[in-house]
This record gives C-alpha cells, sequence and structure tokens, in this order.
C-alpha cells in the first residue's frame, strides 16, 4: 500500500512547500525542523495502524479508560539525510530502538553508481514493526539494499518505508525488487522525473546537503 500525503489538505503540504523552496533552503536549521515535523506527521499517521492495549489510567479524581501503545516500533535511519526526519518519527515513538545504516553512492569515472554500505547498528527486529526512513527515495536501490541487510538482524512482522519525496521509478523499484510484499510507504510526494544522474525532478536538491552542509 502506499500512501501519498500530498493527496490530503493538511498543514503537512506547508511544510513540503518549504524544504522544497530554494529561498527557504539557504536557512538549514528551518529545513531541518520542517523535515522533523513532516516526521512527526508521518509517526501519527503510522500510528493508527499499529496495536493498542486496554488500560486504566488513575487521575487525580478517579481512574480513566485508555489505550496505549502495545509495542514501540523500530526506527531505522540512512545516514546522513535521514536524521531529521528521524527525529521527527522518534519524537512520537520517544520509547522506540533505533538503527542506522550508512549507505552512499559510490560514483564511477564513466559518471555511474553503485550503492555503498558500509556500517550498520541496529537491535533484533525480529517480530517488531521496523520503521525505515530516508528523505528521497531516488532510484529506491538504497532502501531495497538497506532494508535486506537489516534482515540480517531478524524479520520484522511489518515495515513501514517513510520518505518526504519519492519519484515514480523508486516506487516501481521497489515494487519489483523487495524482498517481501509485507510492507507499506509513506510519500510527502511522488514526482515522475527522474534525472540520468538520479536526481528527483523537481525534487529539492540534496538533502543532506540542505540538512547539514555541502560535503567534500
Amino acid at each position: 500500500m502506499i500512501h501519498n500525503l500530498a493527496q490530503q489538505n493538511s498543514i503537512f503540504n506547508q511544510f513540503l512547500s518549504e524544504i522544497r523552496d530554494a529561498n527557504i533552503q539557504k536557512d538549514s536549521m528551518r529545513f531541518r525542523r520542517n523535515m522533523e515535523r513532516m516526521g512527526e506527521v508521518f509517526a501519527y499517521e503510522i500510528s493508527k495502524t499499529l496495536k493498542y492495549n486496554d488500560v486504566k489510567t488513575t487521575t487525580p479524581l478517579g481512574e480513566a479508560d485508555c489505550k496505549q501503545l502495545n509495542d514501540q516500533p523500530v526506527i531505522a535511519t540512512i545516514l546522513r539525510a535521514g536524521l531529521p526526519l528521524h527525529l521527527g518519527i522518534l519524537n512520537y515513538f520517544d520509547a522506540a530502538q533505533n538503527a542506522f545504516v550508512s549507505a552512499y553512492r559510490r560514483h564511477h569515472k564513466d559518471n555511474t553508481f553503485e550503492i555503498a554500505l558500509e556500517y550498520i547498528a541496529c537491535p533484533d527486529i525480529n517480530g517488531k514493526t521496523l520503521i525505515l526512513c530516508d528523505p528521497m527515495l531516488a532510484t529506491g536501490a538504497s532502501m531495497v539494499l538497506t532494508y535486506k541487510a537489516l534482515l540480517a538482524k531478524g524479520t520484522p512482522s511489518h515495515t513501514h518505508i517513510v520518505t518526504a519525496i519519492a519519484s515514480q521509478a523508486g516506487i516501481n523499484h521497489l515494487k519489483a525488487h523487495m524482498p517481501n510484499n509485507n510492507y507499506t510507504i509513506w510519500c510527502g510526494a511522488i514526482d515522475e522525473e527522474l534525472t540520468a544522474h538520479a536526481y528527483i525532478v523537481p525534487g529539492l536538491g540534496d538533502a543532506g546537503d540542505l540538512a547539514f552542509g555541502s560535503k567534500l
């Protein structure tokens, strides 16, 4: 299942508009905060799909019947660009365990590239709800490789893939190459064009650079 939040009228679209805006992007702190706020909205939407227990909560005047999350998810992030989005999700699932994966494009002289994974820090995810986030889903290759690498830490009961902006090509790649169908995709928007250098158009540029500064 694919949820495209841009198709709904909500304040989420304001945050999406601002992370795309070339002038607002000059303020890296605001870019990070908007990405974080988008993560909070994604977390709220995902929370509606999870299981809850009925509990009694003692108030100053008596007891109230309440709902409590049955099991906290594991939140996984592709470094470094995914950190603000990850933080937003963690703000709502504040007792969640966390996983971090270093994935990047290793470019070659012929202008091609491959996805390289160099570092994984992850708890046991067997039987857990996994939330895997990355702000941009361009080709989809890094998301698929990251998910496959995380399977060495266990098989999640369900995976929620979260991305601020996806390309249609990236969505198609996930459908064709994910090792199972036990996942849901949450997008801020889906853009149709992917350039020859695998950049999403109109997209927003390099999310990692916009959040944390340019790199060599």
